[in-house]
C-alpha cells in the first residue's frame, strides 16, 4: 500500500541509512492499524484513504518517538483516526 519512497517522502527524509528501520516501522504501523480498527486484510485494503492515514501518522509517530513512544496514546489516536471502521459505519 505505502511504498518505502512514499514514506521517506513523507516522514522527508533523503538519506538512505534508516530505510530498513522505516520498512520495519512500515510493517508494525500496518499492522497496528489493522489490529486497532479490527480489520482483517479485506478491510484494510477497501478503507485506503483513512488507513493510508492512519499507517502514515503512525509510521511518522513511530519513527520520530522511537526512544520515548507512548503507545497508549498512539492508540488513542488511532481509534480516533479509524472510529468509523471500527464502529462499522463505512
Amino acid at each position: 500500500m505505502i511504498t518505502l519512497k512514499e514514506a521517506k517522502n513523507y516522514l522527508r527524509i533523503d538519506y538512505d541509512e534508516d530505510d530498513r528501520l522505516i520498512q520495519s516501522l512500515l510493517l508494525t504501523a500496518k499492522n497496528l492499524v489493522k489490529d486497532v480498527g479490527r480489520m482483517d486484510e479485506e478491510t484494510f485494503t477497501c478503507n485506503e484513504d483513512t488507513t493510508r492515514t492512519a499507517v502514515l501518522f503512525c509510521l511518522s509517530y513511530l519513527y520520530e518517538n522511537r526512544n520515548t513512544a507512548d503507545f497508549h496514546a498512539l492508540t488513542l489516536s488511532l481509534r480516533a483516526i479509524l472510529f468509523a471502521q471500527r464502529e462499522g459505519i463505512i
